[in-house]
């Protein structure tokens, strides 16, 4: 917008200069064929006068004086008629020599180049080009400043729109510039306020709900292992166990509701973070899981940074790898490559997912078939995209080239310069 403003006002100042020198400029080269014209003219009629009069002395010494001082030339010549032309040498006037009695006698014939003329219309265009050019190039400076000038409020509120878009609900636009940007300033930080009033009784609604169901859940669990120490029957044992297993999941789902609703009030900024670390950390937490069915954790690749929030990163691995091994058979390979810039790959040894199932992976609750494994709550994957989100990032499934599923996470790489430990 800035550049479209700028432009048009340099293409005001154009029309302008174009409208009041263009006509003043023709206006100047036709007076200076003109004055050219009348000069010459004055000069051949005298010298006609002397010529008509018999004075050959005074015609000589007028015509030498006005050869030395000009470029022009006066030839005498026998009688002829008048004529004045202009063409490719110059202007050519032609004026008899008459007597009181109206005698022609002869005729002077004065030749005078162009070529001053020109080279004065030159020197008078130019300077005025140059003119017009410093002309525009203020223009367009002062365009420039008044541009930005009257779309800062804009620029504002798009900078407002931007953290909006990232998740800040804290956003606000300064209420400045003209009526019309004041009052779509305040329609949108009261629009904001509001959707931040309702998105935080929505995120506390879910995290006390969460944790309130975690008690109940738990107490529920303890007398369902109760009950089953003291039934014989086994049918009735059948019976208890699939209630645990079911109250085993459903206190899975109120964790990852927790964990979700957490992940999205998370406000803190990402920081430099080392990958490989991280992974190797993680890898030793899952270690003892993994050696459980002889499935090889392998990380290879460049030793990267990536900004990410303190702790998202851990968590996006874990949700990741806890999925990875719920798919794989015993002794497969679980492998994180990663590479420049900021991409971790994450590839299991699953059955994979169809395309119609990778586009519906990051859906709330949904669970498909070898994604996760029957105690999944169909949340892991919708915390993962919350996460990667929040720190600017992407994530996405691919199949693998050796069969499984390969979880891209892309970050931002972070410049060698910032700060975080190694």
């Amino acid at each position: 917008m800035i550049r479209q403003l700028v432009w048009s006002y340099v293409l005001l100042v154009a029309v302008a200069i174009a409208a009041f020198t263009v006509p003043v400029a023709f206006t100047l080269n036709n007076q200076l064929f003109g004055d050219a014209e009348n000069t010459a003219r004055r000069e051949a009629d005298t010298a006609a006068l002397l010529l008509a009069s018999g004075d050959t002395r005074s015609l000589s010494a007028l015509v030498d004086a006005y050869e030395r001082q000009t470029l022009g030339q006066i030839d005498v010549l026998g009688p002829e008629p008048e004529s004045k032309v202009w063409d490719s040498e110059g202007l050519k006037l032609t004026v008899q020599a008459r007597k009181p009695d109206g005698t022609v006698v002869g005729a002077i014939r004065l030749s005078y180049p162009d070529g001053p003329i020109i080279d004065r219309l030159w020197y008078i265009w130019g300077f005025r080009a140059l003119l017009a050019v410093g002309v525009l190039i203020v223009a367009a400076f002062l365009g420039l400043w008044l541009a930005r000038r009257v779309t800062r409020p804009l620029r504002e509120l798009n900078g407002m729109a931007a953290r909006l878009r990232d998740g800040d609900l804290t956003a606000r636009a300064e209420e400045t510039g003209p009526p019309e940007t004041r009052t779509l300033a305040r329609t949108l930080n009261t629009a904001t306020e509001t959707i931040g009033t309702l998105v935080r009784s929505q995120r506390a609604f879910i995290g006390d709900a969460s944790h309130q169901l975690r008690t109940p859940l738990t107490a529920l669990r303890l007398s369902l292992d109760n009950v089953a120490d003291g039934v014989d029957d086994p049918h009735t044992r059948e019976d208890v166990e699939m209630a645990t297993a079911e109250v085993v999941r459903m206190s899975r789902l109120v964790n990852g509701l927790l964990a979700l609703a957490r992940a999205e009030a998370d406000v803190a900024h990402p920081e430099p973070v080392q990958v490989l670390d991280v992974v190797a950390e993680r890898f030793t937490a899952w270690r003892a899981a993994a050696d459980e069915r002889s499935i090889s954790l392998v990380s290879e690749g460049f030793d990267i940074r990536v900004l990410a929030t303190p702790g998202h990163l851990e968590q996006v691995l874990d949700n990741v790898l806890s999925n990875a091994l719920e798919v794989s058979p015993d002794g497969a390979t679980i492998l994180i490559r990663t590479t420049r810039p900021g991409l971790l790959e994450v590839i299991d040894s699953g059955p994979g997912l169809p395309p119609a199932d990778r586009a519906r992976a990051f859906d709330r609750f949904w669970r498909g078939q070898g994604l996760t494994g029957k105690g999944g709550s169909g949340l892991g994957l919708a915390i993962v995209k919350q996460l990667v989100t929040d720190d600017g990032g992407a994530v996405s499934l691919d199949a693998a080239a050796g069969g499984g599923l390969c979880v891209r996470i892309r970050l931002a790489p972070a410049s060698p310069t910032s700060g975080g430990s190694r």
